[in-house]
């Protein structure tokens, strides 16, 4: 419901009884503003600290599993010299006008792998300012110069006169002080959480003992399940419902149709998923999508034959490739592909008389609280978001159209709101009716010379663009380029004197979006698997080669040289058993900020099969906040990566998807998991993102692996050797 306005003495009031809360941003002149306590009644706090000792840090961002909470946690913890035991995290209120992703303006969200870079100094000047008022505080109490006092581990100790206490017994004094202006943050060799050990993650212990509370979790009073049946093709409209047999099942209270198909209310998940099913439904198909994946494959390869809207053009690329000794070049071809997060899609809507409030592993907060306002014809700040745990989301619940947060709404709304509704897509139901990456397809050539240097790239790219229509169109649309599409592509890290890249994007009715690691996904293998065909057609090692060609990129070359070194590249592999043929393949990919290279050990069995042994991962991200947690997320993302190495395609037959649960669209299987060596890089650079930039070097290792070992270059996902 809508917050209720309070007064600052109301909450210094309330805070000098409970907490003290700490709120702190930065200004457009970079300096830092705090206080002890808000003057609004949605404070941009990033730490509260009970009386209990508890200290709270309101986390921005959602953790889905990546590990969000805990590192910033750990940020904070570190320059506040919190009990690492005693630090909780919890969802921050949506307003972007206090809790905005810095990255991107007065937006409020996660993704781009960038919570950990946009929070670093935040929560560090946060942490630092409530540190500096519990000194104050216990200066005050003690009748101590502040200097004197030092903190370590929750614990603020005089040591002169053997003073001492906790957090929670300082907070009532700290919350009448001024916080200070000006704090001095730590030194990175004084660090005592930050990089330097394996600290407990925060959401860790109640996934495990079933505390956690996702969404599936929410039980209101009076509370309906309600379930969607969405149209069968893409662009297709109801034109009739006969619903008598669905609200003859039992438990099924209403059937009500909406914008996005029709939807089934009922006393539980089961009833509302049969009634649907008694569903009779016509739909009108007239304005339906009736192609399927082969059609869009020859439509999008037409358009490899004609020039697109440029996204990068540097020296004369045409005249390079005219006086060529040699050019490598390959046709690659990427499916559409499903997000397949563990936790299928769900929202709870409740509708009160001076607002909404919702309940949702909420990763788009200012676009969610946004959509649903507009559906009641609220105000945004009257819509309270309640931000869960996720399981997963992989770019799906990041939706600027806000799909299924809308149909939530749509469905509270046309009920006359009231009861709350828990909306449920099952895995069909996203897998069919859902957002996909987009299908693409690149054509990509490469010019050597006559002492093998490359001297021309040229690259063109067609895939349904993912930023056309959003929020984000006006800064990630130039010219008619998404840069979403030509990201790792229009700026090459290798050195090339002559470039082009260009771009198509036809607009389909598919419906597209980001998925993990975004346009690194097609990119990255494009022009790894290229690279190293010329590499290949030089006579050269691919390691060196590709180091030949950073000079420049000393981050880049780092992590190459860190992986293939930790890989044993160069050294022969143990030989397999008989029949078997064993290779490694390498990769290097900057994504988000950060760098990765992988090299990848596979094995072509006697039956003309192939398994991946083990890879080995270098990673630079700046400073390692939590390496287990980097490691965690390496790992992970070589995982979700090899999903769509292997198995991953959605495909379409006359408009239809095919596929609709794991059966058809299979992720890895646990027997089909390497061995997997992540080796972060030291380094005092600011720190960058985990979560996705593990992703693209995989799928570009295993296929140049493939073809170290068969000769045979891949150039389709996912990668199919008969």
């Amino acid at each position: 419901m809508h917050l209720p306005e309070l007064s600052r003495r109301d909450l210094l009031k309330a805070g000098a009884a409970t907490a003290l809360l700490i709120g702190f941003q930065l200004t457009p002149g970079g300096r830092a503003r705090a206080a002890a306590m808000p003057t609004s009644a949605v404070p941009n706090a990033f730490v509260r600290i009970g009386s209990d000792d508890t200290v709270t840090v309101l986390s921005k961002h959602l953790e889905m599993g990546q590990g969000t909470y805990t590192g910033l946690a750990t940020i904070l913890a570190e320059e506040l010299d919190a009990d690492w035991q005693t630090v909780r995290v919890e969802g921050a209120p949506a307003n972007a006008a206090v809790y905005n992703n810095l990255n991107w303006g007065p937006i409020q969200g996660t993704g781009g792998s960038s919570a950990m870079a946009n929070s670093w100094m935040q929560l560090r000047q946060a942490g630092a300012s409530a540190r500096a008022l519990l000194v104050a505080a216990a200066a005050k109490d003690w009748g101590v110069p502040a200097t004197e006092i030092s903190v370590q581990a929750g614990l603020v100790t005089h040591a002169a006169s053997g003073r001492k206490a906790r957090f929670g017994e300082l907070v009532a004094t700290a919350a009448t002080l001024e916080a200070p202006k000006e704090v001095k943050l730590k030194d990175a060799k004084d660090f005592k959480l930050v990089g330097k050990q394996k600290l407990s993650r925060r959401d860790s212990a109640d996934k495990i003992n079933g505390k956690a509370i996702f969404t599936q979790d929410v039980q209101l009073p009076g509370m309906l399940t309600a379930v969607v049946a969405h149209p069968p093709r893409f662009g297709a409209k109801l034109r009739s419902v006969d619903a008598s047999a669905a609200k003859a099942v039992k438990g099924v209270v209403d059937v009500l149709t909406i914008e996005s198909g029709v939807a089934v209310l009922a006393k539980g998940f089961w009833a509302a998923k049969k009634g649907r099913d008694a569903l009779k439904l016509d739909w009108d198909e007239s304005g339906a999508i009736q192609q399927g994946s082969g059609e869009l494959r020859d439509e999008f390869t037409a358009l490899l034959k004609q020039p697109g809207a440029v996204a990068n053009l540097q020296g004369e690329p045409d005249a390079a490739f005219a006086r060529a000794a040699q050019v490598v070049r390959a046709v690659y071809e990427f499916p559409y592909l499903a997000h397949a997060a563990m936790e299928p899609l769900n929202c709870v809507i409740s509708l009160g008389t001076d607002g909404a409030e919702v309940w949702n592993g909420e990763q788009f907060h200012t676009f969610d609280q946004g959509a649903v306002a507009a559906v009641f014809g609220l105000k945004p700040e009257q819509v309270k978001i309640n931000t869960l745990y996720a399981g997963g989301s992989f770019g799906r619940r990041a939706n600027p159209a806000s799909d299924f947060v809308i149909e939530c709404a749509r469905i509270v709304k046309a009920s006359g709101g009231k009861t709350p509704v828990k909306m449920v897509w099952t895995r069909e139901d996203d897998m069919r009716s859902g957002y996909y990456r987009p299908m693409y397809l690149h054509e990509a050539e490469a010019a050597l010379d006559a002492q093998g240097q490359l001297i021309g790239w040229r690259q063109r790219i067609v895939g349904q663009s993912i930023i056309t229509g959003t929020a984000f169109e006006g800064f990630m649309v130039k010219n008619g380029v998404d840069a979403t599409s030509v990201e790792g592509a229009a700026n090459l890290s290798y050195h090339v004197p002559n470039l082009r890249v260009d771009l198509h994007s036809p607009q389909k009715a598919v419906p597209v979006l980001w998925w993990r690691s975004v346009g690194h996904t097609h990119t990255g293998f494009a022009v790894e698997t290229l690279i190293d065909a010329a590499a290949s057609a030089a006579k050269a090692d691919p390691v060196a080669f590709r180091l030949a060609l950073l000079d420049k990129h000393p981050r880049h070359a780092g992590v190459l040289r860190l992986a293939a070194d930790k890989a044993g590249w160069g050294k022969p592999l143990k030989p397999g058993k008989k029949g078997e043929k064993r290779g490694r393949g390498v990769a290097v990919v900057e994504s988000f900020g950060s760098y990765v290279a992988e090299v990848a050990e596979v094995t072509v069995l006697a039956d003309g099969s192939f398994r991946i042994d083990r890879v080995v991962c270098a990673v630079d991200c700046g400073i390692a906040i939590n390496p287990d947690v980097i490691r965690a997320q390496m790992e992970g993302g070589i995982g979700f990566g090899l999903s769509a190495t292997l198995h991953g395609a959605i495909t379409l037959k006359d408009g239809q998807v095919e596929q609709s649960n794991f059966h058809d669209y299979p992720v890895l299987r646990i027997n089909e998991m390497p061995k997997i060596e992540v080796h972060i890089v030291p380094s005092d650079a600011p720190p960058t993102g985990v979560g996705e930039p593990g992703v693209p070097p995989i799928a570009p290792a295993v296929a140049n692996a493939l073809a170290a070992i068969t000769g045979k270059r891949l150039s389709t996902l996912p990668l199919k050797l008969a």
